[in-house]
């Protein structure tokens, strides 16, 4: 798979990422947490709510039904939360406050079909109170006045249609008187119609008659029945309680509030924090790691981490004379330290010393007394059998220039979620451009849970596959390395035209360990003809 491939198979937000980047930005979310916590108590503290009245009205409905799911005690509360009801109860309470504004300090709650409750504040205890009576007082009028207004208007339909069946009942009458004094010439069918027309007028007459008294009674259940059942009275107020509801708000909100904050800050900064991402930027494979070292417990064990790290790194790099540098990024305390550690192993097989260019730091407090010289970048020459270990910063503001003489390969020391993706791009570039290799990546303070492949299998010119290693036949106590092989170059100086030459005998256990001919090592003896 090409890189173009790669790239526009990778998805637009790596989740994996995104989970890593927010945990580690903990401290973020967590003091936002906290800082909401803090808030919502003092809220409740400093800004504790208004008194509180509350009382329940018992309101007969005359159309109720045992059917109804809460329509009509919907409307009610919806004609409570009016301002034709706020304006009635602010007339009883002489106030000139704007319904509107009133309309804010209280609200109704429909608890059955037939119960409203009503919650009122008010600045005082006395003012809830009487707040919560007059809105009472002014919601049970206006309800029983709209159905004693609903019954005249009944009653007066029922009259206008009695007085219909009257008029119309009167030329019916006066039709029969006239057709009975015609005495025998009557006609029997006529008066038979008329007889049964004057009967059902008179029906309609009596039944609109009964019925216009009922509705001139009115509602006397409604009216009676509809009433403040529980009197106005103020809500017990709990300090703690309003403490702990506040605090819990202001807690979630806080803690919402960073979370969003971190996951867009990771987002904007592209800081790589898994294993596959610092490889692949920096162009070398992971082959070390070192958690965030301790402040106060558990110092022993991290330095024994540290040890066992140093002891990887000198196997790695190259066993005969020599120099190599440790560059920092991020984790200056932790390089200075892997650096003596080094120093100190190599110092068992010959001469070494460290050659001090990382700011803000002392190598020689850290080296203390003994075999190891800590010197200053170009002080003295180095000597045959002599180990030199470079110390040095690729933070930005870096002389890249000066990296050549700290050493002729490198070891990056890397924080995690340190430097962004186009700084580890400079670095890559800027190490190449030097033609220093880079033996691999030790990477501080990862994530626990970050299991990602830190290995790259297109790169054996720096990978460790690529290097020489010592015979596995000869015995431990009597290994030779092999000839210094040359890296094989990523960027030559020149093109040259080579000669051909007779391709010297070569051993077929060479190149056992390249994984294919394309990346396998070049022997000092053709590197020209390449």
């Amino acid at each position: 798979m090409t890189s173009a491939e790669k790239t526009k198979s990778e998805p637009l937000i790596d989740l994996q990422r995104l989970v890593v980047s927010v945990r580690r930005r903990r401290r973020m979310w967590v003091a936002t947490a906290l800082l909401g916590l803090i808030a919502g108590g003092l809220v409740a503290m400093l800004l504790p709510s208004p008194p509180t009245a509350v009382a329940q009205i018992l309101v007969i409905h005359p159309d109720d039904s045992p059917t109804d799911s809460g329509t009509l005690m919907r409307t009610d509360v919806a004609v409570l939360e009016t301002t034709k009801t706020a304006g009635e109860a602010l007339k009883k309470l002489n106030s000139t406050q704007a319904p509107e504004e009133f309309l804010k300090d209280y609200e109704g709650l429909g608890l059955t079909n037939n119960v409203l409750q009503l919650t009122v504040k008010g600045k005082t205890k006395d003012e809830a109170l009487a707040r919560a009576q007059a809105i009472s007082d002014a919601f049970i009028a206006e309800y029983i006045g709209r159905n004693q207004a609903a019954a005249a208007a009944q009653q007066k339909a029922l009259l206008d249609q009695r007085n219909q069946a009257q008029n119309e009942l009167t030329p019916i009458e006066a039709s029969i008187v006239t057709e009975e004094a015609k005495g025998r010439n009557a006609n029997p069918a006529q008066l038979e119609r008329l007889y049964s027309r004057r009967a059902e007028l008179t029906s309609k007459i009596s039944d609109y008659d009964g019925r216009a008294q009922e509705a001139g009674i009115g509602t006397p259940k409604v009216a009676a029945g509809t009433q403040i059942v529980d009197a106005p009275r103020i809500l017990p107020r709990s300090l703690l309680k309003t403490l702990a509801t506040d605090a819990g708000i202001g807690f979630a909100l806080g803690l919402l509030a960073g979370l969003g904050l971190a996951a867009v800050t990771s987002v904007v900064k592209d800081r790589p924090v898994l294993r596959r991402e610092i490889s692949q930027h920096l162009g070398a494979s992971v082959i070390a790691q070192l958690p965030k070292p301790p402040r106060f417990l558990r110092r022993s064990r991290a330095v024994t981490r540290r040890q066992r790290v140093a002891v990887t790194l000198v196997r790695a790099v190259r066993q005969e004379g020599g120099s190599v540098s440790l560059l920092d990024l991020g984790a200056r305390q932790v390089t200075a330290a892997l650096a003596v550690d080094m120093a100190g192993e190599l110092a068992e097989k010959g001469p070494v010393s460290l050659v001090d260019d990382l700011p803000k730091t002392n190598l020689r407090e850290l080296a203390g007394e003994g075999p190891i010289q800590v010197l200053d970048r170009g002080d003295a020459p180095m000597a045959a059998r002599e180990r030199r270990i470079g110390v040095g910063s690729i933070e930005p503001g870096t002389a890249w220039t000066d990296l050549e003489f700290l050493g002729q390969e490198t070891i990056l020391v890397v924080r995690t979620g340190h430097a962004n993706t186009e700084w580890l791009h400079t670095v890559a570039r800027q190490l190449a451009d030097r033609r220093i290799p880079i033996i691999g990546v030790v990477v501080v303070d990862p994530d626990p849970r970050d299991h990602t492949d830190g290995t790259l299998w297109d790169g054996l010119h720096t990978a460790l596959r690529g290097r020489a290693v010592p015979e596995r036949t000869a015995p431990l106590e009597r290994r030779e390395p092999r000839p210094v092989v040359k890296p094989v170059e990523m960027f030559p100086r020149e093109k040259k035209t080579a000669r051909r030459h007779p391709t010297p005998y070569k051993r077929a256990d060479d190149n056992a360990d390249a994984p294919t001919k394309r990346f396998s090592p070049v022997s000092p003896d053709n590197a020209e003809a390449l």
